[in-house]
């Protein structure tokens, strides 16, 4: 995944030959033509080899055991052979000697640190952007609610980019990221990170890092090359740092009192907006934060288009056409149970789909125990049992048009109208709501809402449209008119 987005910066921003590409990144031409000429970010392949080092997984247990015993007195500190032996009681598999080396490196680092100091950093236009989170208190639709705030920030032009999202989950990561290279016009070549979990696997020793693969397929189709910070060094990415210092007492003091999502979020747009058309760069004192974005835009890698931002997840269909997701169930249509299904969470919502096709959508809920209907779901299953239209779930302040409504107002009154109903409704499924509907209006108009008149109205709309005129063929064409004879009958009557 990295080498494809590598291939891809290379040829893409940096304009490098075929030839070039090869000779710096070791692949054959063969690669590098597939990568560039197929477009794609990811490609599929399995490994016969495993490359990832026993350790990988336990560097983050080994780096708190020694903290733990680097913060100890001298008599008291355990030998690494001790650290080791615990090592191996919680579960660790591999040998002392990567332990060894990863304390000697541990060590290393720690002795490099200069405490309190920090070098001024310095970033030439379209260079780097920083990302980060922070969380804020606010009052949505009368509900007090801690949301989770995305910041985008450009490091030479310190334009940001703020929006609030319910969760810091990885599908959210994608739609901070498209919503701010959409309205930047463009990325940056290098995008700073912390540590997120929706962004890295694993931690190495030094900058090394285990990408997230849906964290880097996002990168490689922005064409931006993922530096992730050191663990707990906020001074690598300090402009957004700031940021949400700045964010929170300009923007979200005192406590913001909003209806929805949406408000909040073009709210913070304008803000962002005006901040920075009205204060100075800190360094380009000659102009405004906004002037310097204006500048900077030219040197940005151009905006790559949407980014199919969703985190996937396999889920079973339960014989009441629910999948369960994130505490929620969503409905899906009749035809889809008994059959596994791939779930796509998006920021905003859900997406079902089964062997390529869409089965479910729903908005996204946060709530916990909910579940979301579509109860048009249910209408293949109502043909096998009207008498489920009454009391079913999905059907309980089902708002349907207006002609369908009052119809179904007008049915309530007969023995047998709820079959009448329900064959209106399953004929939606073959001949569309629009048409159905407008079968409603017609027969209402005419005094009339039975369902038998109903389906006769679509029947003769499916029909084909007679002629209006019949054209006779030239060779069908009379060249003489007959001329009437009654004296012909009478010599037939004579005959006789």
């Amino acid at each position: 995944m990295e080498t494809i987005a590598k291939i891809r910066r290379a040829h893409l921003v940096q304009g490098k030959k075929i030839k070039e590409i090869c000779r710096e990144l070791k692949v054959s031409r063969k690669v590098v033509r597939k990568v560039l000429r197929s477009d794609e970010t990811s490609f599929s392949y399995e490994r016969s080899v495993q490359p990832m080092p026993k350790l990988g997984a336990w560097t983050p247990e080994l780096d708190r055991m020694l903290a733990t015993n680097q913060a100890r007195p001298s008599r008291e500190r355990l030998t690494l052979i001790r650290l080791f032996e615990d090592l191996r009681g919680l579960g660790y598999e591999g040998g002392y000697d990567a332990v060894r080396r990863y304390a000697r490196g541990w060590q290393r680092e720690q002795a490099s640190v200069t405490a309190s100091a920090f070098v001024p950093l310095s970033f030439d236009p379209g260079e780097a952007y920083q990302f980060d989170w922070s969380h804020e208190v606010v009052l949505i639709n009368g509900t007090t609610m801690q949301v989770k705030v995305a910041h985008v920030r450009l490091c030479h032009s310190r334009m940001m980019f703020v929006r609030a999202y319910p969760r810091e989950s990885q599908e959210m990561v994608f739609d901070a990221h498209d919503r701010a290279f959409a309205f930047f016009r463009g990325a940056c070549t290098r995008g700073i990170y912390d540590n997120m979990k929706t962004a890295v696997d694993a931690i190495y020793v030094g900058r090394d890092r285990a990408y997230n693969r849906r964290f880097l397929q996002m990168c490689g189709h922005y064409l931006v090359d993922p530096v992730a910070c050191t663990p707990a060094s906020g001074w690598e990415k300090g402009q957004v740092e700031n940021q949400v210092g700045l964010v929170r007492e300009r923007f979200f003091t005192p406590r913001l009192r909003v209806k929805s999502y949406e408000e909040l979020n073009a709210w913070l747009l304008d803000r962002t907006i005006a901040f920075a058309k009205a204060h100075r760069h800190p360094e380009l004192r000659d102009r405004t934060v906004w002037e310097a974005f204006e500048a900077e835009r030219g040197s940005l890698v151009p905006y790559r288009g949407h980014f199919d931002g969703f985190h996937g997840v396999q889920a079973a269909v339960s014989k009441t056409c629910l999948v369960r997701f994130d505490s929620n169930r969503y409905s899906v249509t009749a035809s889809a149970v008994g059959r596994p299904v791939e779930i796509r969470a998006y920021a905003d919502r859900i997406e079902i789909r089964q062997e390529g096709r869409i089965v479910g959508e729903h908005t996204r809920g946060f709530g916990r125990e909910q579940t979301i209907y579509d109860p048009w779901h249910y209408v293949p299953v109502l043909a096998k049992k009207p008498g489920a239209l009454r009391n079913g779930a999905p059907f309980k302040d089902w708002v349907l048009p207006a002609g369908l409504e009052r119809v179904r107002r007008k049915l309530g009154a007969s023995p047998d109208g709820g079959r009448q109903m329900v064959d209106i409704l399953t004929a939606v499924l073959s001949d569309g709501l629009p048409a159905v509907e407008a079968a409603c209006l017609e027969a209402l108009g005419e005094g009339v809402h039975s369902a038998d008149v109903i389906l006769n109205i679509l029947a003769r709309a499916r029909e084909p449209a007679r002629p209006i005129t019949i054209m006779t063929p030239d060779a069908l064409r009379l060249r003489h008119e007959p001329v009437a004879d009654c004296a012909r009958y009478d010599n037939l009557r004579r005959a006789l």
